[in-house]
């Protein structure tokens, strides 16, 4: 990781007020040694999440997508991924659209963290909507976007009708995938000692739903999937990290699970 890619990834507004002790700071949380008990994902599979950009040229050559008109027509905010901007998500919203849902971005632009003032921020958003709405979201969260869901939908669960997480680590150790050293020394604090009072693998008290794939090369499979108590149901899919936002199978099952009452 190097010097001034970290710099330009750093939440702040002016990086010219980060000090080089700031810096050795978060470049420290990186450097930590993972857990004998937290493994990320083999690295065959890390590496072949570099092959994303060739999702939309398989879709193009592929099948089109056949989108069904919703029976429930809901309310959805899509919440991206760590490192990631909405747009990512832009492909799935549209096909949300298509069936008739009303897919609402989270508001923020990129995910650099699960902060307490982003947390915040996220609050504010849902209140937002549910207040201009008169009923509870949905809330479609992909990988960090997932656990901070979760955690909204704690807080909230009068305004939150269900969560569907997508390779989300909220199961077992939160350095049990392969970003949690970039994680730390962008977001500037461990992964495991947030900066609100929570306990991530308690489940939310609305519908919890969690995807995840055994191809996943950043997230561990058992980390998304969770254990009994910890989600209501568990949805196994074959498709990437990545990929859970930008293939067929994954934008169908996001469908199927908003069509359930």
């Amino acid at each position: 990781m190097h010097y001034y890619t970290v710099m330009a990834a750093l939440p702040f507004k002016d990086t010219a007020l980060i000090d080089r002790e700031e810096l050795a700071r978060r470049w420290a949380l990186a450097a930590e040694p993972c857990p004998d008990d937290a493994r990320g994902p083999r690295w065959q599979l890390l590496l072949r999440e570099l092959l994303w950009p060739l999702e939309p040229v398989r879709r193009a050559l592929g099948k089109p997508l056949e989108v069904a008109a919703a029976a429930h027509p809901r309310i959805v905010m899509l919440l991206p991924g760590f490192g990631a901007h909405p747009i990512r998500m832009r492909w799935m919203a549209r096909h949300l659209e298509r069936a008739g849902h009303t897919a609402k971005k989270w508001g923020l632009g990129y995910n650099l963290g699960a902060t307490e003032s982003r947390f915040r921020q996220v609050e504010e958003r849902l209140v937002d909507l549910y207040r201009r709405t008169g009923e509870p979201i949905h809330l479609v969260g992909w990988s960090l976007g997932g656990v901070m869901a979760r955690e909204i939908a704690k807080q909230h669960p009068d305004k939150v009708a269900k969560v569907i997480t997508m390779g989300s680590p909220f199961s077992g150790s939160p350095r049990a995938n392969n970003g949690w050293r970039a994680y730390q020394a962008i977001a500037g604090h461990r992964v495991d000692e947030p900066e609100i009072d929570t306990v991530l693998h308690e489940k939310p008290p609305v519908e919890t739903v969690a995807f995840w794939s055994p191809k996943d090369g950043v997230v561990h499979p058992r980390a998304a999937c969770g254990r009994a108590g910890e989600r209501d149901r568990a949805v196994a899919l074959r498709c990437s990290h990545m990929g859970f936002v930008l293939t067929h199978e994954a934008v169908e099952a996001v469908l199927d699970e908003l069509d359930r009452d």
